[in-house]
């Protein structure tokens, strides 16, 4: 069971459920996100048309050589390449980076002048509605940067249903011409199993409930012994949370009865 788990972990639900539930959520997150832009759009202006923020030196020192780093490295990969750049720039004079740093104070100087100008043509209703579309494309990112730290920190993946088990196992071989196509008919499919054809599927579901609750389990210990409480589930910071108002209670009482032992002790002595 438990391979057989793994092969649909790992093989048809990646390809499968990653691009086509991906295409209908993502679109629909794309169209909710995109109201505010199509709002300023039909008001003759766009969060487009605003000034880019200037590269810093580190980043324009990278923009500007990356081309003769890839003649000298062709057989480099992305990660090589953008590693070889970072060492050139720490070992670059203090005078050469001057160079960029003084660059990066006129583009500055620039970006404030047109960001004025910009915000100046803007209505009170174009300035609320680029504002909120510029929140939202904020929080976005925050999302990308915590989840993708979250993976950094190796949390386990949550638990699959059913019906995820069976079209990862059966994607591959099901006919259609794109993701979309194939899911529907495994949709189809899925609807038309009976009870008893289904349970291998649920039975395989609910064994990776009780995977994702013990690696969840070792994980969050781990994450409270590297002072990442914020990661813990909130029923487990309220675990966690009693045993520290259990400890002050047992150091009440203990100091309660050592405090009572003194006056025992006093009573003989008068």
């Amino acid at each position: 069971a438990a391979a057989a788990l793994g092969r649909a972990a790992g093989l048809g639900l990646g390809l499968g459920l990653g691009l086509g539930l991906g295409l209908v959520t993502g679109g629909r997150r794309l169209l909710r996100a995109g109201g505010a832009a199509e709002q300023c759009l039909s008001r003759g202006i766009s969060s487009d048309q605003r000034p880019k923020r200037p590269l810093t030196a580190y980043f324009r020192f990278m923009v500007e050589n990356r081309s003769a780093f890839r003649e000298k490295n062709p057989e480099a990969s992305s990660t090589e390449l953008t590693k070889k750049l970072a060492g050139a720039w720490r070992e670059l004079p203090a005078s050469q980076k001057q160079v960029y740093e003084e660059a990066k104070k006129t583009d500055w100087q620039r970006y404030g002048e047109q960001l004025a100008k910009y915000k100046a043509q803007l209505t009170p209703a174009q300035a609320a509605a680029l504002k909120e579309e510029r929140r939202k494309q904020l929080a976005r990112r925050r999302s990308l940067r915590a989840k993708r730290e979250l993976t950094v920190l190796g949390k386990p993946k949550r638990p699959r249903s059913g019906l995820n088990i069976f079209v990862a196992e059966k994607f591959q071989e099901s006919e259609g011409i794109s993701p979309a196509a194939k899911l529907k008919k495994l949709f189809d499919a899925w609807q038309k199993l009976s009870t008893s054809q289904k349970q291998q599927y649920l039975q395989l579901a609910e064994d990776d409930k009780v995977r994702y609750e013990n690696e969840m389990k070792s994980w969050e210990a781990k994450m409270v012994e590297l002072g990442r409480e914020d990661l813990v589930r909130s029923k487990k910071k309220r675990l966690k949370k009693k045993p520290t108002g259990t400890a002050k209670q047992a150091e009440a009482a203990r100091t309660s009865l050592g405090n009572k032992a003194k006056l025992k002790l006093k009573k003989p002595e008068e």
